[in-house]
């Protein structure tokens, strides 16, 4: 007989990427150390909207379009220990989606989304590559960007 598992429970937002803790993400004591969870968010953020059909940054800023962005602020929450490495995931969605910047929040979690292991929020700004002054937008970018915009935000 061959038990079943858990069914993952249903997303009402955002999206769930799957990402790997290794042994050496680990600290000295043996948890996941506090560097990582944002490498491992910005990772699944790229994944997501490479998901969606948009490159990343290839060596040059004109052609990275809205991948030329900055980050303007970082916060994260850290919740329960992740001791050891294995299948986990990150939820993310749109807090905010304004002309030149948005704010996107995530959570660390376990692979089914069920645990939190740390959560936060982060701010970009679209820049212009030659000016370096924020910038808007494309409308293909602010459409995907709508649905993933929590439904408190919509």
């Amino acid at each position: 007989m061959t038990a079943e598992a858990p069914a993952a429970p249903a997303l009402s937002y955002g999206r769930l990427i799957p990402v790997a803790v290794h042994f050496d993400d680990l600290d000295a004591l043996g948890l996941l150390h506090n560097a990582r969870y944002p490498v491992m968010v910005e990772r699944a953020w790229a994944e997501l909207w490479q998901g969606y059909g948009f490159g990343g940054y290839e060596g040059d800023w004109e052609a990275a379009g809205d991948f030329c962005n900055a980050v303007r602020e970082l916060r994260i929450g850290y919740e329960a220990p992740v001791s050891r490495p294995g299948a986990y995931a990150v939820h993310l969605w749109l807090e905010r989606l304004g002309t030149t910047g948005l704010t996107y929040g995530f959570r660390f979690c376990s692979a089914d989304g069920a645990l939190t292991y740390a959560r936060g929020s982060r701010v970009l700004v679209r820049l212009d590559p030659a000016t370096l002054r924020p910038a808007p937008w494309s409308e293909r970018f602010r459409a995907v960007g709508r649905e993933l915009l929590h439904p408190d935000h919509r």
